[in-house]
């Protein structure tokens, strides 16, 4: 009898941990590489984009020293629930494993590009594609909504004043001996001119090499980029984002009044709730924390709505 009771709990978890969806690995370009995950349904002409966030994110929403598994979780949440999903790595990504990164040569409008790519490649298959831009993947999708024929929207922890102000809020937030110098230093780029002496301080944020790339970012205020929109647009942000505050996303809704906020109550930047400061940071660092279930049950309904 302990023997069946066994095999049964054993055969029986298995078909319960059994996957609702395929996963496929897509090369939509030699440096765009990502995971198409397909439900059971083949009629399904619904598909989720997702787009990264800043750095040399991969497709699960990791860096190399940042293993938490964010957009993992989301495309295997939105999956299980019937949605189509491709998310991929950032085009460093593949720089970078093949040993040869060219910083000096990225740009902003690269990334948004690189999303143009991606919708081409799946707008045949699908009639509704919803792009769900996180962070700074938050603004590429708004503007690839503006130009390409985007279903819906989602901001995931996307900010509404310029990156521009968002680092200027951040150094004198966490270095504020470091205030003077970076000002001096982000009114130079916002003009579009580079900066030949950066301190050893700065120079992890405005080392010469990534200020072509900050130059072209700076350009964009998300609250007037997302007004132009006039599609469904979802808002979505975490109460406890340490990096992207909830006064972005209100400034986000002012701006475009006809979307949906979803504030959630102690989620962070990588889409976990958490309770503590000590939580906040670990969960950076946890691959096996899942996201907020109340994250993805939002998506999902806006989506299929």
């Amino acid at each position: 009898m302990k023997l069946f009771i066994l095999f049964f709990c054993t055969v029986f978890g298995a078909i319960a941990q059994e996957r609702n969806y395929q996963s496929t690995e897509i090369s939509i370009d030699p440096e765009i590489n990502g995971t198409l995950l397909t439900s059971g349904n083949h009629k399904n002409a619904s598909l989720a984009i997702l787009i990264a966030g800043s750095g040399p994110t991969d497709r699960d929403g990791n860096q190399s020293q940042l293993k938490n598994n964010s957009l993992k979780y989301l495309a295997e949440g939105l999956a299980e629930k019937g949605i189509d999903v491709f998310r991929y790595d950032k085009r460093i990504i593949a720089q970078m494993s093949k040993g040869f990164v060219q910083e000096e040569k990225l740009t902003f409008e690269d990334e948004v590009n690189d999303a143009f790519l991606v919708v081409n490649h799946f707008k045949k298959k699908y009639k509704k594609i919803t792009l769900i831009g996180h962070s700074e993947g938050a603004l590429i999708g708004i503007l690839v909504a503006q130009k390409a024929p985007i279903y819906k929207f989602v901001s995931l922890s996307g900010a509404g004043n310029s990156s521009a102000t968002l680092i200027e809020e951040q150094i004198e937030k966490n270095a504020p001996q470091l205030k003077e110098e970076s000002q001096k230093i982000l009114n130079q780029l916002k003009k579009g001119e580079l900066v030949e002496n950066v301190s050893s301080y700065l120079a992890p944020i405005f080392r010469k090499s990534v200020q072509p790339y900050l130059i072209s970012w700076f350009k964009y205020e998300p609250t007037k980029e997302i007004a132009k929109l006039r599609i469904p647009i979802l808002i979505t942000q975490g109460t406890y984002d340490l990096q992207v505050e909830s006064k972005e996303a209100k400034l986000l809704k002012e701006a475009q009044p006809r979307a949906q906020l979803l504030l959630i109550e102690g989620m962070n930047h990588v889409l976990k709730e958490v309770k503590t400061p000590q939580e906040n940071q670990q969960s950076y660092l946890n691959p096996n924390l899942p996201i907020s279930h109340k994250l993805i049950d939002g998506i999902a309904q806006f989506i299929k709505e």
